[in-house]
């Protein structure tokens, strides 16, 4: 009897899944994958580029992929204590990207202490700060996850813009304390801010006032109540027509920009930004596509795939890129749960989506590292003995 892949012709498999939330990081669901793909084919030649969307593990994802580096930085947390923030650098040494959550997220507060009138988002900018201090030429930022409503303002402050009521006097941070803006004074930003590319990594199209505005749809979750949403969203509506008198940037109703409690409109209104999908700057900064040229098969996966995964998910986006380049390349998701509504996803770029689980067991037992990387590397190999 014989094991394993049995022709002489090299298997060209690109690697490209997301991190398993709460279990693996995407190099080791990568690592995983290939342990499997290897024990069926053992001539096949493995490609690993580890992807996130944009959200919670881009930054890890990313250096990963790029054998970049991770900078650790003491910075202004939302509700203004100091808290220690990483951010990373990466291969080229030219591009910082940077999780907006890492510095200004909810794991800052609880139920007790998060306050959206009063948090800040000056951390954020500080890591931008000594991003640009390193030199860097390109920043993603991945927004989302954050515990704040201040339209970016706390992430202008710290680039040196400042934020004047009537009489001449700076402002307290926070989304309530906009309602009393008179003047923006950005003399001050900077410098390095020039012929710097910012890339907003977001999949939320929300604007930044009214009903689908920031702090309506996310206010609440960050511990707004009804009459606090109305007082957040008029101040941010202020905020955002001083920001189109004054400085001839109209905000208020670009999609994203009510990303991360309005952190979107702030990035849009002091710096040279612009919004694209999480996952296609994932794409992009790894290089997936130009890997992807002449391979015969592709693994990605994340923790769990359902029809929502054709929104702007890590998987669909892997699958869509990969096709663009190797349209004959067959796409093998992996996931620890399969959900409703999968047959969506075939039409789309995904050729086949398996669950990894070996069996019934309970949700910590399943996200268990030794046993996740086990169940992933088992289905890799059985996979890819079906395709041998």
């Amino acid at each position: 009897m014989t094991t394993g892949y049995s022709t002489d012709k090299e298997v060209k498999v690109l690697i490209a899944p997301d991190s398993f939330k709460g279990s693996l990081t995407a190099k080791q669901v990568a690592d995983a994958v290939e342990a499997g793909v290897l024990k069926a084919a053992p001539n096949a030649k493995c490609v690993k580029v580890p992807m996130a969307d944009g959200g919670e593990g881009t930054v890890q994802s990313l250096v990963d992929a790029t054998n970049g580096t991770f900078i650790t930085v003491k910075v202004t947390g939302p509700l203004g204590t100091p808290v220690d923030a990483t951010y990373g650098l990466l291969g080229d040494g030219k591009t910082a990207v940077i999780e907006m959550a890492a510095a200004s997220g909810m794991q800052f507060v609880d139920d007790q202490t998060k306050n959206p009138f009063i948090a800040t988002t000056r951390g954020t900018g500080e890591l931008i700060v000594n991003a640009l201090d390193h030199g860097v030429s390109d920043i993603i930022v991945g927004l989302g996850g954050s515990a704040t409503n201040d339209g970016g303002s706390g992430m202008a402050r710290a680039l040196g813009a400042r934020f004047l009521d009537g009489q001449g006097n700076p402002l307290e941070e926070g989304g309530l304390a906009l309602k009393d803006l008179a003047n923006i004074d950005i003399s001050d930003l900077h410098p390095r801010l020039d012929g710097v590319s910012i890339i907003l990594a977001s999949d939320v199209t929300n604007p930044l006032t009214g009903p689908t505005g920031a702090s309506a749809v996310f206010g609440p979750q960050k511990g707004a109540t009804p009459e606090m949403v109305k007082q957040l969203d008029a101040s941010l509506k202020h905020y955002a027509k001083l920001i189109d008198h004054q400085l001839g940037r109209d905000v208020a109703d670009i999609p994203g920009a009510g990303a991360a409690g309005g952190l979107g409109a702030g990035f849009l209104a002091f710096t040279d930004s612009r919004m694209r999908s999480g996952v296609e700057t994932v794409v992009e900064a790894t290089g997936l596509k130009s890997k992807a040229r002449g391979i015969d098969y592709c693994f990605t996966g994340e923790g769990g795939i359902d029809f929502q995964t054709q929104y702007g998910k890590t998987p669909m986006g892997t699958a869509q890129a990969v096709k663009e380049v190797a349209p004959n390349a067959k796409v093998i998701a992996l996931a620890g749960n399969v959900g409703d509504g999968i047959e969506t996803l075939y039409g789309l770029g995904i050729d086949a989506i398996f669950g990894v689980l070996s069996g019934v067991c309970t949700l910590p037992e399943a996200i268990r590292e030794e046993t996740a990387k086990k169940n992933i590397s088992r289905t890799a190999e059985n996979v890819m003995r079906l395709l041998s």
